[in-house]
Order: C-alpha cells, then sequence, then structure tokens
C-alpha cells in the first residue's frame, strides 16, 4: 500500500525534509545514501531502468551512487499486474577537495609490473561485493566499527602527492595501527585480503541483497571467508597499510557496484572521550 511521508536527509547535511507520496521508504534520498522497503511479496520493482532484487518477504533496497542524477523513477507492480510510479527526488551534494600528501609514489603511478596484480584484485573485491544473498542484516541499526577522529570523508575528491586521483569513497577514522575494528552489523565475510596493492589488508562483509561492508589498511585480519560475524565481534586491526599516510581504518559501504557513505547510515559519532 502507498502511504505518503515525509523524509529528513540524515547524516552532515543540512538539507530541508522532503515530503513524498511513495512507499514507506526508510534511509536517505540523496547522493550517496542507501534505502529499503516493504512491498507485497511477489511483486516487482524497479529503480530507473535497473529491475531489484524483492526477497521473498517482499524486502527490496537500492542505492545511489556518489554522483547519482537528481530524480529516477521507483516503479513497483504488484503480483495482480497493476504498477505504480513514483518520481523519488535525490538530494545532491558539494564535495570538498582533499590533498594527500606522503602517500608511497608507486601508489600513485603504479609501474607496469603491478597492474596485472591491480586487475587481479580488482575483479576480486567486485566479485565479492556482487553477491546479492538472502541474508536482510543492514535494516538493523549499525554500530561504528571504530571510534576515533575523522580524517576523510565520503565522495571528497582526492590529490595524491599533487596527482589528482579517484574521489574518496568511505569514511578514514584515525587510531593507532593494532586498535581492533569490530563488525557494525551481523554478515558474513566475502573477501579477507592480507595485503592488496591499494588498499592493503583488505576485508569484505555481506550484509544481504547487495549491501556489503568494506575495511581497508588493515594491519591483520581476525577472520576467515565464508565466517559469519556478529555486530560487534573484533573482525581486524587498524594499520597503514596499502596506499595511506598512517594508520587509519577507511570505512566503506556498498550497494553492488553503488558506492554509499558510511555517514548517511550510522548517523554521528559518540563523544569521543579520553581518544
Amino acid at each position: 500500500m502507498l502511504n505518503k511521508w515525509c523524509f529528513a536527509v540524515l547524516g552532515l547535511l543540512a538539507l530541508p525534509s522532503v515530503c513524498y507520496s511513495a512507499l514507506d521508504l526508510n534511509g536517505s534520498l540523496t547522493q550517496g545514501g542507501l534505502i529499503w522497503a516493504m512491498v507485497e511479496p511477489g511483486s516487482r520493482v524497479s529503480l530507473g531502468d535497473r529491475d531489484l532484487v524483492v526477497a521473498e518477504n517482499g524486502l527490496f533496497v537500492a542505492g545511489f551512487g556518489r554522483d547519482a542524477k537528481p530524480s529516477v523513477t521507483l516503479t513497483v507492480c504488484k503480483p495482480d499486474g497493476g504498477c505504480e510510479d513514483q518520481l523519488l527526488a535525490i538530494a545532491q551534494r558539494q564535495y570538498n577537495v582533499q590533498r594527500v600528501n606522503g602517500v608511497p609514489q608507486k601508489t600513485v603511478t603504479p609501474p607496469a609490473s603491478v597492474l596485472d596484480r591491480i586487475r587481479r584484485e580488482g575483479a576480486m573485491v567486485s566479485k565479492a561485493r556482487s553477491l546479492v544473498s538472502t541474508r536482510q542484516d543492514f535494516v538493523k541499526t549499525f554500530s561504528w566499527p571504530l571510534l576515533g577522529p575523522i580524517t576523510g570523508v565520503f565522495g571528497s575528491q582526492r590529490v595524491y602527492n599533487g596527482s589528482p586521483g579517484r574521489p574518496h569513497y568511505g569514511l578514514d577514522i584515525a587510531r593507532p595501527t593494532g586498535t581492533t575494528v569490530s563488525a557494525p552489523i551481523d554478515g558474513v565475510v566475502t573477501l579477507a585480503h592480507s595485503d592488496m596493492f591499494y588498499s592493503g589488508g583488505t576485508l569484505i562483509i555481506d550484509h544481504g541483497l547487495g549491501v556489503s561492508s568494506t575495511f581497508i589498511h588493515l594491519s591483520q585480519i581476525l577472520v576467515e571467508e565464508g565466517q559469519l560475524v556478529k555486530q560487534g565481534d573484533a573482525i581486524a586491526k587498524v594499520g597503514a597499510s596499502g596506499r595511506a599516510t598512517g594508520p587509519h581504518l577507511d570505512w566503506r559501504i556498498n550497494w553492488l557496484e553503488q558506492r554509499l557513505d558510511p555517514a548517511l547510515i550510522i548517523g554521528s559519532m559518540p563523544e569521543l572521550d579520553g581518544l
């Protein structure tokens, strides 16, 4: 059943609330945001020209990348064949430029000898993020995997050693090497790699229906591929491996190939006492 609902953008964005006549959506209708909702089981749902996976209980999820367009049509077709369209307005964001100096120059301009390795590792990450399992952990409340100063935010344009690079797609939290990283929500480990060229120690956890968390620059990984982890479990240790200038956790959230902003999903960090 379609209901009227009001949506307030979460996180650090000072945007007004907007009302829609739409499904009872949860999440953030903004660049970098994640949404999910329940429909009648057996319904078909599409976002633009993309068909979404609908779980047996009627749950579906979708995400909007860093540069998502200002609007997209959500279509729900019920089992009886009746379809309804809803135009979703996607809040647009402004991103800062962040200059990062002191990273290993080989990770800025990789030598030809490592290009095959970079492609192989990229394929491994893409495979792990493309998994669409029946899990539904992402609908629960996330907790912070680590508390500390935030030194990098989602979407910022990165300039490495003076050379423009790709935007930053995660949330950087600075803590000393060896600090424990905890699982922000339940899930299953789909990738545990001790040393990737760009990301160093890399861990990916599946939260269901294409939603996953990635943790990079780790000094140690404490879990194995295929392992079920619960919220709060120790999963890794902070490091400075890969393309990093110092010890920190780079935490990322994906919906399939779409890169999302963890800050929109988790909200504000608790007060830091003694850190």
